[in-house]
């Protein structure tokens, strides 16, 4: 069976998922077999593995650290919000249920043999698991039948590391604070703290470590710097989208709607020079963008209200009338149509008129599509036409079925991983495309044919285009933040840690 460690933090985006990447590098390359573990994730950022199951985005990054494919087994809870008190229960990869937070807290008693499940078998497979907590294991009234913090590093036996975040302030209180609230059998799992995102002289802080090591009778084994490392980010806590709010050369505007889900989708562009991607959430912010995303949504029939509501919907069909190119992602593609409905009541109930930039229809099933597809684009006219032959590789996860109308065409022809199937997907009409392809942009070819379009329609050159492979990039920057952290963690004495468990 494998060791194991475990990464909890003080509180919400303090930095476990990153640090726990980090770990499952440096292990990989110190020649560990090395896996990450995460029992049970709340976010929207989800992935498609290659048998068809549905996992947090986090887990996907570490096992990318890790240099392994990723597997449910990694993450066998995931919670997708579909509003602000319930969730979609997805359980090893496929969706159980719908619950309310009052209704699964008395039902995630359950799911625990589930959880163990699969941290054996992920621990027969390798020799070391990485695992991350959830939030802080210091929610004292959420502790009772805990299987993400303090309980699962009791089903696993592992030694807890406790990570702080020094950039919010508060960062001694955070760490001290959430020791002391822990019954003293759980205060004796953790073995080393780490202060995470500092920016300074570490020798300013020192004096304080020491004080903070006597109060915890435990040893802060680093102080990693705030690190500016560009990998996928697993939910709305993200920084990039309080990030760039000035139009480059190419300026490429993503609609920050409440429920937002899978915004990693984008994220190849920020690395193309001239190009500005911006996430906005008013009509303000929006301004006059040479390309508009509607990105994937957990509630389409919510969120295209909220657009209703706020203005950015009559915002954005002024550009579209205008010829500014609209694309729509899964969700953002179903709320281009003309209409929505929800007979079973799968998201709102009921029906609602569509943007009406596609001729087309949704209408939402019970069944979830989850699959992995590749094939290539159509030959597509309009500002986008450079997107004509070339290869898409990406994953589909959506409820709805969508139905062209005359008018409309079909963007892409793709095969079915987990089928086998060849078929068709997404649709374009005029300025306006969507399609319920996930990472559609991830592949150079893809991201560079739409900026040059762009650029193209616009009357300027972009003489720097991407000639980066995406994945290669994301290998360089799992290096960096290993290297970063084996400069400012003790990793001897994480060894040791990790070596003499509980």
């Amino acid at each position: 069976m494998a060791k194991a460690i475990m990464v909890q933090g003080t509180m919400s985006n303090v930095g476990k998922s990153l640090v726990t990447a980090g770990l499952c590098r440096i292990f990989k390359q110190d020649g560990y077999k090395v896996a990450p573990f995460k029992s049970q994730n709340m976010a929207l950022n989800s992935y498609i593995t290659k048998d068809g199951l549905e996992m947090g985005r986090a887990q996907v990054m570490q096992a990318e650290a890790a240099k392994i494919e990723p597997s449910v087994l990694m993450n066998p809870i995931l919670l997708k919000p579909t509003n602000d008190t319930g969730s979609q229960v997805i359980v090893n990869g496929e969706v159980r249920c719908v619950m309310g937070a009052k209704d699964y807290y008395k039902y995630k008693h359950e799911l625990r043999p589930e959880v163990e499940k699969a941290f054996e078998k992920l621990s027969e497979e390798n020799d070391i698991i990485v695992i991350e907590g959830a939030g802080s294991p210091a929610e004292i009234n959420l502790m009772e039948d805990d299987f993400v913090n303090m309980g699962m590093a009791k089903i696993a036996k592992a030694p807890v590391l406790l990570v702080g975040d020094i950039d919010r302030g508060g960062v001694f209180a955070q760490l001290y604070g959430t020791k002391e609230l822990l019954p003293e059998d759980e205060q004796k799992m953790i073995k080393g703290m780490i202060v995470n995102k500092f920016r300074g002289d570490v020798s300013i802080l020192k004096p304080g470590l020491v004080d903070l090591e006597k109060k915890c009778n435990v040893p802060v084994v680093g102080v990693a710097p705030y690190l500016y490392i560009d990998v996928e980010d697993e939910d709305s806590l993200t920084e990039r989208f309080d990030g760039n709010k000035e139009a480059a050369l190419i300026d490429i505007a993503v609609i920050r709607i409440p429920r937002i889900s899978n915004f990693t989708d984008f994220n190849i562009f920020e690395g193309i020079e001239g190009v500005s991607l911006r996430y906005v959430k008013n009509v303000k912010e929006l301004k006059n963008p040479d390309m508009v995303i509607i990105p994937g949504t957990k509630n389409t029939m919510k969120d295209l209200k909220w657009m209703r509501e706020n203005g950015l919907e009559a915002a954005i069909l002024h550009l579209a009338h205008k010829g500014t190119v609209i694309f729509g992602v899964c969700g953002g593609y179903q709320m281009l149509g003309e209409s929505i409905s929800d007979p079973d009541g799968v998201e709102e109930g009921g029906f609602i008129k569509g943007m009406g930039l596609i001729p087309m229809d949704t209408e939402f099933k019970g069944e979830k599509t989850r699959t992995r597809v590749n094939g290539h684009f159509m030959e597509v006219s309009g500002v986008l036409s450079g997107l004509s032959n070339v290869e898409v590789e990406g994953y589909e996860i959506h409820m709805g079925i969508s139905t062209l109308k005359d008018q409309a065409k079909t963007m892409t022809n793709i095969k079915d991983s987990v089928s086998n199937e060849e078929k068709q997907d997404g649709a374009y009409h005029k300025n306006v495309y969507g399609t319920y392809i996930h990472g559609v942009f991830d592949k150079e070819d893809v991201a560079n044919a739409v900026v040059k379009s762009l650029a193209d329609e616009k009357g300027v050159e972009i003489t720097n285009l991407a000639t980066m492979d995406f994945k290669e990039y994301k290998e360089k920057q799992y290096d960096i933040l290993a290297e970063e952290l084996r400069k400012n963690l003790d990793m001897d004495k994480i060894y040791k840690i990790l070596e003499a468990g509980i």
